[in-house]
């Protein structure tokens, strides 16, 4: 794996808006297959640690953000699947608004120049 492509943790505080995206995008999910759907919509340059990735999960249901149920993998093992509620919906736009914000804001400091300024 060349330097560029060496995985990076995801950002502390982004897990649960990218869970929710791919939850929005992509319907239920179990925990495992979120993971490897975030991992794989990054371009395997975010590595997702289960053990970061089920505490999020379990306080977005706590939230009302997500519901949860027992169901059957692709293989056929017991699994609990993840699915977006109408308050996830809403919580996923305000805070898409959020980073779209602050995305732009940031953006405007990689095109300063010093003449910007004077």
């Amino acid at each position: 794996m060349s330097p560029m492509k060496e995985k990076k943790d995801v950002l502390q505080g982004t897990l649960a808006l990218m869970v929710l995206k791919t939850l929005d995008v992509l319907g239920p999910l179990h925990g495992y297959a979120i993971a490897r759907r975030i991992e794989q919509i990054s371009g395997e340059l975010l590595s997702v640690n289960q053990g970061t990735l089920y505490p999020v999960l379990l306080k977005l249901e706590q939230e009302g953000s997500i519901a949860s149920e027992w169901g059957a993998s692709e293989n056929n093992r017991k699994a609990r699947f993840y699915r977006l509620t109408r308050g996830g919906r809403k919580q996923l736009q305000a805070e898409s608004r959020g980073w779209e914000q602050t995305a732009a804001i940031i953006g405007r400091f990689f095109v300063l120049k010093a003449d910007d300024l004077k």
